[in-house]
This record gives structure tokens, sequence and C-alpha cells, in this order.
């Protein structure tokens, strides 16, 4: 059974229309900024957590004497 030329054109464009969206949401998805954004936000709330916060602040403070006390013996 043939099909109407006219709903053959509409399916393309229907389906070019759907393919440049995805297009579009793929190439947000993938930009390097938005992934730089993404890693940031991601890092800064795994930073904020306290579990996390204050070891890294006492490793911090013990490198920081262990440099002060290397340097003036």
């Amino acid at each position: 059974m043939a099909r109407d030329p006219d709903t053959i054109q509409r399916e393309i464009e229907q389906a070019r229309d759907a393919l440049a969206s995805t297009l579009d949401q793929l190439s947000d998805k993938t930009s390097p900024k938005r992934l730089a954004e993404d890693a940031k936000t991601s890092a800064q709330a795994k930073l904020d957590d306290p579990k996390v916060k204050y070891p890294l602040i006492g490793v911090g403070a013990l490198v920081l004497f262990l440099l002060i006390r290397k340097l003036f013996r």
C-alpha cells in the first residue's frame, strides 16, 4: 500500500525536529562549561560536608605545622 507523500514529508519533518531537539540536549549536557560547573558544584558539596571538611582542616594544619618545623630546624 502506497503512502501519501504529504504524510511521509510530515513524518520526516517530525523526525528531523525530534533529532534536532535530542542533539541540542546532548550538546548542552556535554558542554565543557556545563561539565566544569557540575564538577565544581559536586566538589563544593563534598567539602561542605563536616565529615570531609574537618579532617581536611586537620590534615592541612598538620602539614603546615610540619613545614614550619622543618623550616626552623
